[in-house]
Parts: C-alpha cells; structure tokens; sequence
C-alpha cells in the first residue's frame, strides 16, 4: 500500500480529500494534518508516508515551506500539491522544489485519481532499480508526463478515455484498436485515438503484431505489464 498524508487547513476538505484516496486501489491515508507544525510532525512520527496531498495556503506557513523544510530535515517524501494557488510563480516554485504534481481546486474524483494511479505507475517502474537502458529511461519520463497532464486535450470525452483506460488495464495482454473498440462500444476510430493518447502520455506502450502479408497490426498493452 501507498501511505499518504492529506493536508489541507479546511478539515471538511482534507476529510474529502482522503476518503478519495481511499477509494483508489493501493493507496491507503496514513494521517491528516491541518497546518504547516502538524504535518511536518505526522511526517516525522508516522512509520511511513510515501506521498503527502500537500495544499499550499496553511495557516502558520505555505506549502511550499513545508516541503522545503521536508527536504532540510532528510524526507524524501513524494509531494503532489492539492492547492487553490493559480499563480505561475507558485507552480513553478513547486516544481522547482520537486513536487511531482500540481492539482488545483476545485476539482472532482476523477482528476485525483488519474494523478494516483500515475503516481502509482510511476513507483512500479522505478522498482526495479539498477541500470537504466534507454527504453526504461523512456518509460520513466513517460510516466512523469502522465503525472503532469493538465488534463485530457480538446475534443476528448473523460468517460471515453476512462472506458478506453480501463479496458487496457484489465486486459490479460496487447488489444488492437478493433478489439478495445468491440469491448467498450466505439468506434474503431475512436479507440485508436485514446489509445494513441495512453501511449503519448507512456501509460501504454505500442506493439506490433506481423502478419503473412500486409502492414503490421498495431496492438497496446497497459504500460506496467510491457
């Protein structure tokens, strides 16, 4: 399980907050905090926390200062802000200092789970450890950019992308776009684009399937299982 930490000042929001990540396989709150000394002491006393739900607007110091304290103190802890802060200095400060994520209020279920589960991907494929080739390299940074996807591009439907993402997910391995198209109800066309859109943002990866004549079949299997 991924033990995280939620802070947030308003206790109705970080109560919200942690029953949505409590809904996400895998993860699992290991405390909420509702200032700046409250976190950095739950980050401390607690047996572990691998990511905190950090919000920027704390009552005795910022977010930001948080994690730079954090970080003087020896936690490598992952950080995904969940914040109301708009503004681009604020957002760059963050990824400057190595949030992984920048979420903003208000937002529903759904955008906190895609940031999860990409943050989930993200830890199974620096599991592995060791030496890098140029393909893992690839996947990591393929990873990263699932977990900073503003959001999905114009012309895209969320319930399509997540019926697309859940069929791959669930498949015992590659499906071709026909296939993804006969399990979900789309046109053929339309599951080549999302499935074209996992594998831009690495949560899917391209394979091909050669046949006695012809173009090769394009087939994609779920990013953690290639």
């Amino acid at each position: 399980m991924i033990e995280v930490l939620v802070v947030d000042d308003d206790t109705r929001v970080a109560r919200v907050n942690a029953a949505y990540v409590e809904k996400v396989p895998g993860f699992h709150v290991a405390g909420q905090a509702h200032s700046a000394l409250d976190a950095l002491r739950r980050v401390e006393a607690l047996p572990r926390v691998d990511l905190v739900l950090l919000d920027h607007y704390l009552p005795d110091r910022t977010g930001l200062e948080v994690v730079q304290e954090m970080r003087r103190l020896g936690h490598q802890t992952d950080v995904i802000m969940v914040t109301a802060a708009r503004d681009v200095s604020t957002v760059q400060a963050a990824m400057r200092q190595g949030a992984l994520q920048y979420l903003v209020k208000p937002f529903a279920f759904a955008g906190l789970r895609a940031k999860l589960e990409a943050y989930a991907e993200l830890r199974r494929t620096l599991d592995g450890g060791g030496e890098a080739e140029q393909a893992e390299v690839d996947r990591i940074f393929g990873a990263l950019s699932a977990l900073s996807e503003p959001g999905l591009p114009k012309g895209h439907s969320p319930t399509t992308a997540e019926l697309v993402r859940q069929c791959l997910m669930k498949a015992d391995g590659a499906l071709s776009a026909q296939e993804i198209a006969e399990r979900t109800g789309v046109s053929r066309q339309t599951a080549q684009r999302y499935l074209k859109l996992l594998e831009r943002t690495g949560r899917a990866r391209l394979t091909l399937k050669y046949g006695d004549a012809g173009r090769p079949e394009h087939r994609y299997v779920w990013a953690t299982r290639a």
